[in-house]
């Protein structure tokens, strides 16, 4: 299990928010929207997961928040795209 904590508008991996091992950072826009800008996974982790854990952390705290996504940040988006079950944090969605 990834240990994923929250720091200020991000989640992070690591012992420390300042230089994490991997995090997704966010920028709360208005009410209830989310803008996700930034993904990171260092060269030790890469590929083990990280990085979607961190999306599917940003969908669930959407969720609970009641805030909707928008992915600028590529990789982000991607993960989205891919995961139907994420739709329905995503902002301006085509249905």
């Amino acid at each position: 299990m990834i240990d994923i904590k929250q720091g200020e508008n991000k989640f992070y991996v690591g012992d420390n928010q300042e230089e994490p091992l991997a995090e997704i950072h966010f920028v709360p826009t208005g009410a209830t929207k989310l803008i996700v800008d930034h993904t990171y996974v260092s060269d030790g982790l890469r590929g083990q997961g990280f990085g979607e854990a961190l999306v599917e952390r940003i969908v669930t705290f959407a969720r609970e928040e009641q805030k909707q996504i928008i992915p600028l940040c590529p990789f982000a988006k991607s993960q989205i795209d891919r995961h139907e079950e994420y739709q329905d944090v995503l902002k301006d969605r085509q249905n």
